[in-house]
């Protein structure tokens, strides 16, 4: 039986619509008009002989058959890009001692490790974990070669990687008080998460009391979780199972966050900016920041 060759770039269109919510918004990602993307879809739904895309005016969803290529599609992506990678840059070798904010670890950092270290087997990372404020003094102390960070508000240091809204929180059984302080779980200062909290509180002269302090990004939210009170972190690390806090509601907007690289311009450059790359490119995976409804 005769076999046929799947286009990677048609299947890097799919993705890239996928991710972006849009034909258009994939054209802009990938540098191509939203008719030249359509065109790839339409030849690769023919090549299948199956609908990817349920299409009205007002949306655009994956048909069943376009859900189960989704995970096909990914995979021999990255599998194509990691042996690019792997023979353009075939002899790094070393070692990088990396610090990376805590909020990014659960979502991104297992995958993107995995990914580097099939790619340069002889590139030895030692992560550290920790608050962004601690681990950008490490850096300066010399104990880092490299930190994936948040920039809190009017720092200039660094290369600006991703942006992500911030969103508020709480466990769907937890009832504020009208008048009442609300009770937060929040971050102990310097941090950004805090200050925009208490800012933004301030700024609508509604009363707080912090009730529940942690240094650890995923302590504050299992404290949401529990009841303890509301908390505030990035999109991508809302749990499933807890409320998310409107404007509507009486929450204000608290704008975006910078994610950072810090030091790429020190030594070893190349290994740095390969595992940059990586990072990237699985920031590039997620979701737009969208507007605060």
């Amino acid at each position: 039986m005769a076999t046929s060759d799947l286009d990677l770039d048609a299947l890097r269109a799919f993705a890239a619509i996928v991710d972006a919510g849009g034909f258009t918004a994939a054209g802009a990602k990938l540098g191509r008009t939203q008719s030249a993307v359509s065109v790839k879809i339409k030849r690769l739904e023919a090549l299948l002989g199956r609908q990817l895309f349920e299409r009205t005016s007002r949306s655009l969803a994956l048909t069943r058959d376009g859900e189960l290529l989704l995970g096909y599609a990914r995979r021999l992506l990255e599998l194509n890009d990691e042996t690019v990678q792997r023979f353009a840059e075939p002899g790094a070798e070393g070692e990088i001692r990396l610090g990376i904010a805590e909020y990014f670890v659960p979502q991104h950092l297992p995958g993107v490790l995995s990914r580097f270290a099939r790619v340069f087997p002889r590139v030895h990372i030692e992560v550290r974990v920790g608050m962004s404020s601690g681990l950008i003094e490490a850096f300066d102390r010399h104990e880092l070669d490299l930190v994936i960070a948040k920039r809190d508000d009017g720092v200039t240091r660094g290369r600006v990687i991703h942006r992500e809204r911030l969103a508020w929180l709480r466990a769907p059984g937890l009832e504020l008080v009208p008048g009442a302080p609300i009770p937060l779980c929040a971050l102990p200062p310097p941090c950004v998460f805090r200050s925009r909290t208490l800012e933004a509180l301030k700024a609508q002269g509604q009363a707080w009391r912090v009730l529940y302090t942690s240094e650890s990004v995923m302590g504050v939210i299992a404290a949401a979780r529990a009841g303890l009170g509301i908390a505030v972190t990035v999109e991508t690390a809302l749990p499933e199972d807890v409320e998310r806090l409107t404007p509507a509601m009486g929450f204000p907007d608290l704008g975006e966050v910078e994610l950072a690289v810090f030091g790429e311009g020190t030594g070893r450059r190349e290994i740095k900016a390969s595992l940059v790359g990586f990072i990237e490119d699985s920031l590039r995976q997620l979701p737009p920041v969208r507007q605060a409804a």
